[in-house]
């Protein structure tokens, strides 16, 4: 086993860091229009419970659980096999279509990006990143 190659880790890299930043504001945009439609959220306690297990924040599992695979990968000192920087950057890029005839993740994003101004320059960004990775 060897390490990962530099340019392989920091590509990679790059593309949890864009993920991360867009799944913080989906979250807090998702944070708020729950708090406009169903109820006030009254701490960090009971936003967790919800973010975990209501049906609201489901959507959002998809990325959440995509950003763990690369932390996971980032995290091994030598990987078992290399991995594949542009597979991964593929699948993000597939993940991150908003579409109103899309899968559960592609419409609720595509909602999110109608309501919430700030997913849209989220948006924005991460397409940065991905031009940036994509080489």
């Amino acid at each position: 086993m060897k390490a990962m190659p530099p340019d392989t880790r920091s590509r990679l890299n790059d593309l949890r860091n864009g993920l991360l930043r867009l799944h913080t504001v989906l979250l807090a945009s998702q944070r708020e229009a729950y708090e406009l439609d169903v109820a006030r959220i009254t701490g960090p306690g009971q936003y967790l419970s919800l973010v975990m297990n209501d049906p609201w924040f489901v959507w959002l599992r998809e990325l959440s659980q995509f950003i763990v695979i690369v932390d996971e990968l980032l995290d091994q000192k030598e990987p078992e096999a290399e991995p594949d920087a542009e597979q991964f950057i593929k699948q993000a890029r597939a993940l991150i279509s908003p579409s109103e005839e899309g899968g559960p993740f592609a419409r609720r994003y595509f909602e999110a990006m109608q309501r919430d101004p700030g997913v849209i320059l989220a948006h924005r960004d991460m397409m940065k990143v991905f031009a940036e990775v994509e080489r």
